[in-house]
């Protein structure tokens, strides 16, 4: 079953000799629990792709459906909703609040989906515990590695449930070992289900994914499966 679907989707800035084609016509279907990188260098679109699929952006041209809904028709109101229920978002800053602890920044997504208070207590901790943060719930960010703030950043992002998992250069900001382990997080929620699709400049983390889809120019200009044995 299909979960993300593009259609022509197209995205341009300005008009006539000044037009930028960020995102030329692109066709791309990712089946619910696929688990996709995708790459390309500066300026290729894989930006501009990965802000429409998270519904950070609206296209310009062509249709998206996510889930079966048309997106490019929503207003904003209910986009929000999307993304605060529908989709997870991992960032290579971890976007952390300072003054929070680990369990409230998990916590604040079910504040903005009005989940009751011992729900989201609970429901936190899970997922903490999920990314092997069970006993750093009460750590704040100044008091936590990069590795495991970006594992608190993992845990806030799957805390509704998502059925999407959209990751940005996770792993951007993270030595070799680090990164190592969040790609094995990552591989579990997969396991477990969850569709991911990862923009990311490293090569080696791409390798980790099942499929990798390549941009340049604004277009698709490869879309490739590992081999089921590489595959994690």
């Amino acid at each position: 079953m299909a979960l993300i679907e593009l259609d022509q989707v197209s995205k341009t800035y300005g008009s006539g000799e000044l037009t930028v084609y960020a995102l030329r016509p692109v066709n791309l279907t990712i089946a619910a629990g696929d688990y996709c990188a995708i790459i390309g260098p500066s300026g290729s679109g894989k930006s501009t792709a990965m802000a429409i699929i998270g519904c950070l952006d609206r296209p310009t041209g062509g249709r998206y459906r996510l889930d079966g809904r048309l997106v490019n028709q929503m207003a904003a109101d209910d986009l929000a909703e999307v993304r605060n229920r529908t989709i997870g978002f991992v960032f290579q800053q971890f976007y952390l609040l300072p003054q929070l602890t680990a369990l409230e920044n998990v916590m604040l997504p079910m504040v903005y989906a009005n989940q009751p208070p011992d729900k989201r207590r609970s429901r936190a901790m899970q997922a903490l515990e999920k990314v092997g943060l069970g006993n750093r719930l009460y750590n704040r960010p100044s008091q936590l590695s990069g590795g495991q703030q970006q594992r608190v950043a993992i845990a806030r992002a799957i805390v509704n449930r998502p059925k999407l998992l959209l990751a940005d250069e996770p792993t951007g900001a993270l030595d070799s070992q680090t990164s190592q382990s969040i790609m094995a997080i990552f591989a579990d929620l997969n396991r477990e289900g969850m569709t991911l699709v990862m923009v990311t400049h490293d090569s080696d983390v791409a390798k980790m994914c099942n499929r990798t889809i390549t941009f340049r120019d604004g277009q698709i200009v490869a879309d490739s499966r590992a081999p089921a044995s590489l595959a994690c």
